[in-house]
């Protein structure tokens, strides 16, 4: 709606008066300008105003500043789990692959342990690695990945690098399994390296120590002497690494001492071994030993006692 020329505002009423009012009000704004601007007169004024004034400016910019802030709080957020979730599977990967390299160095250690001992003691053998285990109860043996198509026959002595694990027992066309010298069926005969005493060693039924059973009670046998394979029976060579007693004690019947020795050999951490050629189980009884030849002095009589058979034997072949 229109407003009359009463209602009009009288700053700029279209009288004569009006118009002068608005002359001196500009006049004044001029010079106060120009002196501000000369002398600074109304800096005062301007600070105090501003300090007034700052707090609405303030209060006016809560809701944009607050808007940034949470925008800017969701993304850092958002951008600092993804970092963390991206740090975190490098992370993973670097401890598998750090692991990976210590087992591999691991396993290379291992191989040069098992190569310098075969190169050290000019041995005939043969690598295998272990496939099984088989822990049961009153039962611990090996599963290898090598069998009878590689050459391997019932018998064998298997070592590491650090002494003697056991023998094959039973041989497969692609696998064959070794019966650890702590396996309660299997024995070894030792001897003490200290005093050259001989006996044999057991295994037990925890698996994990050597049982030495008949020791004379005059024996020299003390804890930490060290067991090497005697050589008795032909089967383990002599001289390997068998095992070192942990204690002695009588038996409980008085009449022989009993010692408990710790295995030498890795059984439960190796993953390669080494098969010994040369000393497996013989197929059959071994061959009847020759006669030795008469003495001279019975040199004589030797043509009359061999006469009556000569033509026995000729007399069945005719035949």
């Amino acid at each position: 709606m229109a407003r009359t020329r009463d209602e009009s505002s009288p700053l700029f009423a279209g009288n004569a008066a009006g118009t002068l009012r608005l002359i001196v009000y500009l006049a004044l704004a001029v010079v106060l300008m120009v002196l501000d601007h000369r002398n600074g007169w109304l800096w005062r004024l301007r600070y105090g105003a501003a300090a007034v004034v700052e707090p609405v400016y303030r209060l006016a910019g809560l809701p944009a500043v607050g808007v940034r802030t949470m925008g800017v709080a969701f993304a850092d957020r958002q951008r600092l789990t993804e970092q963390n979730q991206r740090l975190r599977e490098d992370l993973l990967l670097a401890n598998a692959k750090l692991n990976r390299m210590a087992a591999v160095a691991e396993q290379n250690e291992r191989l040069k342990e098992l190569l310098d001992t075969q190169h050290s003691l000019d041995l005939n053998v043969q690598l295998a690695r272990v496939i099984g285990l088989d822990m049961g109860a009153y039962r611990y043996r090996l599963t290898l990945n090598v069998g009878a198509r590689d050459g391997v026959k019932a018998g064998q002595p298997v070592i590491d690098a650090h002494g003697v694990m056991g023998q094959v027992k039973e041989v497969l066309p692609t696998t064959s399994v070794v019966m650890l010298i702590t396996d309660p069926a299997h024995a070894i005969p030792v001897v003490i390296e200290r005093t050259g005493l001989r006996t044999v060693a057991y295994g037990s039924r925890d698996g994990d120590q050597l049982s030495l059973p008949n020791i004379p009670l005059a024996a020299d046998v003390r804890a930490g002497d060290k067991l090497l394979t005697s050589g008795l029976g032909g089967r383990f060579p002599p001289g390997f690494p068998v095992g070192d007693v942990r204690s002695i004690a009588p038996a409980a019947t008085g009449m022989f001492q009993v010692a408990q020795a710790q295995p030498a050999a890795d059984l439960d951490r190796s993953d390669d071994v080494l098969l010994l050629h040369d000393q497996a189980e013989p197929d059959g009884p071994p061959a009847p030993v020759k006669p030795a030849g008469p003495s001279s002095d019975l040199a004589p009589t030797a043509p009359s006692t061999t006469q009556p058979t000569t033509p026995r034997s000729s007399g069945g072949v005719a035949r």
